[in-house]
């Protein structure tokens, strides 16, 4: 019976000191500061930091920008043993501005703005910063440029992802033909996040343009809130069980590039 109660006190000893090791929250705007500095750096030296823009996207919320980067970094913070940090909402939205609720942040704020970002991100002892971004055109340039520049200069790791580009072939997968702007690959990785921001009753094909080739023509504002990769694709016509396995898909794919890079940046000694 002594032997019993031993063992017991030894079993709960260690459950302790395990609940005490596992972190309350992933998400850098709910933890608290002590329990902050009780992980990283000494547990945690990876941070997701999603970024996206307000502009329209199809049938879709003007936000899937950054409801993506979002959701896919707290599907994915567990696994890497990364914080998430708070999401940059606003962005360099370009030549679809002007649809109503789009947003338009000029790259003369944007810039000193996400190198301040970063630059705390390292002052909190973060190691490697990895952008999950959620919206492309020039804003994808001015992250690869500023979070390089912050890697020289702090001595910090930094890894930018598009995930729709990175993850094209998944596309091709799961639905047989290309995404594009708000096209079926954003809608369903949408409605696998959360179903009431898609509204397929309100899909008009003609609101939806193949992007020009380079160098062929430019019109701004775009003429339309969907732009396709081949024209005459892009009809949300997927379920929920293909957008369920296209967001798992994705995510995955983005979790496994995270890993080897930082594989390969320990293996380097970086």
């Amino acid at each position: 019976m002594k032997s019993l109660f031993s063992v017991c006190l030894i079993l709960l000893s260690f459950s302790s000191i395990f609940a005490q090791q596992k972190i309350s929250t992933r998400e850098m705007d709910r933890i608290n500061w002590m329990e902050f500095a009780e992980f990283v750096p000494e547990k945690i030296t990876t941070v997701l930091l999603p970024a996206g823009t307000l502009e329209p996207h199809g049938v879709i919320n003007n936000g899937a920008d950054n409801t993506a980067p979002f959701a896919m970094a707290m599907d994915i913070a567990e696994e890497l043993n990364a914080m998430v940090a708070p999401t940059l909402n606003y962005g360099i939205t370009g030549s679809m501005a002007a649809f109503p609720g789009a947003f338009q942040i000029s790259e003369e704020a944007y810039i000193p703005f996400i190198r301040d970002i970063l630059k705390g991100l390292a002052k909190n002892k973060f190691k490697n910063i990895i952008i999950l971004n959620g919206h492309g055109g020039r804003q994808t340039a001015v992250l690869q440029k500023v979070a390089a520049e912050v890697a020289h200069e702090l001595g910090v790791r930094t890894l930018v992802i598009n995930w729709w580009s990175f993850a094209s072939d998944v596309t091709l997968e799961v639905f047989k033909e290309d995404g594009g702007h708000a096209g079926l690959n954003e809608t369903a990785y949408i409605q696998a996040i959360d179903p009431t921001l898609v509204h397929k009753e309100r899909y008009n094909p003609d609101q939806a343009t193949a992007n020009p080739k380079p160098n062929t023509w430019s019109a701004v504002p775009f003429p339309s809130s969907i732009g396709l990769y081949q024209e005459g694709q892009g009809y949300p016509n997927f379920n929920q069980a293909q957008a369920d396995e296209y967001f798992r898909k994705v995510n995955a794919k983005v979790a496994e590039l995270i890993k080897e890079t930082i594989r390969k940046w320990d293996l380097a000694g970086l």
